[in-house]
């Protein structure tokens, strides 16, 4: 059955489905711009700049994968623990027990940088970020003593104190008790305003609380993008923010930036690649239409056919299509002494003899014969030796009939042929 007809449909239609696949990745796609402040990201809204530079300083850095579940016992059992968590305004939030750890951390004497709303951080510091939302609008940036020459960016939010749920429950009477905060709004001993917009309010604010940690407050976290670390002189503001004064690493939280640590095995980020790359869509169409090609060739149609039993022949049947061979042979008396010489090999223990008289052999195979018929046979196979020339078809097909009765006469009886 020819699969040529199958074979070129496939093929036509997996090149078209090439052709289209070139031609839709040569038509320009637009870039989605992600605005996630993540040190993972290379884009312009992205931090990478800022991990960048912190590593050719030299500085100890590293990005957390894993939640902040453990990050103050981390920082008492584990050496090489963060001395600076930097939290730059993640789209995930801190739940009540990462903020609790944050707060201890900081009462151990660590210390944190949190930009925009920190996930939670500046609300729990006793600050929020003013406006709520991001407006066309932006506040001017006095520039910090001895800098004045610097081009510093201007701020989109600034910082304001927040209004504590004891003082709001004096001025709003309410007939039911608030909630409590999901972390103890920490108590500062001292607060530094570090740059303030031209209005006076702060735009990085560091606290300081009794244990020696602190909280830095950035109210922009454009501040920390790489476009703003490209275009403006935002890096002599931002990098001092990151020294530290004890020993340690500085941690970017990127958990909560939407970069968890993910064990997925290779067969789940193979298949997570097929389906979101265009590579992997032609090879996945490709594999379809494979799998529709085969199951079309698979099926047989019309009436089952019987099978042809193949059987192998025996070496009385290649004596016969031996002796069929050489009956047309111009030559009888090769074909004939070929056709003995075959019997004798077959009866020798050796399964090779030298060059010896056909005429004697079987003269003495004769005397072995216990049979007439086995006797007869071979006076035969004598007669055809001693006689020369005659019609060469009949000689060589009589040597081949006298050789299979010799054969099943003297032939090796096995345990099974003897059953």
């Amino acid at each position: 059955m020819s699969y040529r007809l199958e074979v070129g449909l496939a093929l036509l239609l997996a090149g078209a489905i090439g052709l289209a696949i070139l031609a839709a990745n040569r038509t320009p796609k637009p870039t989605e711009r992600d605005f996630r402040t993540s040190t993972l990201l290379a884009g312009p809204e992205g931090s990478q700049a800022v991990y960048g530079v912190m590593l050719r300083l030299g500085r100890p850095v590293a990005r957390r994968r894993t939640p902040l579940f453990t990050l103050a016992d981390d920082t008492t059992r584990k050496p090489g623990s963060p001395a600076l968590l930097v939290v730059l305004d993640p789209p995930i939030p801190l739940d009540d027990t990462e903020l609790e750890q944050v707060e201890r951390f900081v009462r151990q004497g660590g210390a944190v940088l949190a930009a925009g709303y920190g996930g939670g951080i500046t609300r729990c510091a006793g600050w929020r970020v003013q406006p709520d939302r991001l407006r066309d609008d932006s506040v001017a940036v006095r520039p910090p003593r001895g800098a004045e020459q610097l081009r510093i960016p201007r701020a989109a939010r600034v910082l304001g104190p927040r209004v504590r749920r004891e003082r709001l429950a004096g001025l709003v009477k309410r007939s039911r008790v608030a909630a409590p905060d999901a972390c103890e709004t920490l108590v500062a001993k001292s607060q530094d305003t570090l740059v303030a917009a031209v209005n006076g309010r702060p735009v990085v604010l560091r606290l300081q609380y009794a244990g020696g940690g602190t909280i830095t407050l950035a109210s922009d976290a454009g501040w920390f993008r790489n476009q703003v670390w490209r275009d403006t002189d935002v890096p002599y503001v931002v990098l001092p923010l990151l020294a530290t004064t004890r020993g340690g690493r500085v941690v970017w939280d990127e958990y909560h930036q939407g970069f968890g640590q993910q064990s997925s095995t290779m067969a789940a980020t193979t298949f997570e690649w097929l389906l979101q790359s265009p590579a992997g869509w032609a090879i996945l169409q490709l594999v379809a239409v494979g799998l529709v090609w085969l199951a079309v060739t698979a099926v047989r149609f019309g009436p089952p056919r019987e099978g042809v039993e193949r059987r192998r022949r025996s070496p009385l049947e290649h004596l016969e299509a031996l002796a069929a061979g050489l009956e047309s042979a111009v030559d009888s008396d090769t074909a004939v002494q070929r056709i003995v010489g075959g019997l004798r090999r077959r009866l020798s223990r050796a399964g090779h003899v030298g060059k010896t008289d056909l005429k004697a052999w079987l003269a003495t195979l004769e005397l072995a014969t216990t049979t007439p018929r086995g006797r007869g046979s071979v006076r035969r196979l004598r007669h055809l030796i001693i006689q020369r020339g005659g019609a060469a078809p009949e000689r060589a097909l009589d040597a081949a009939q006298a050789v299979e009765d010799v054969w099943e006469e003297l032939r090796p009886r096995t345990t099974r042929d003897a059953f």
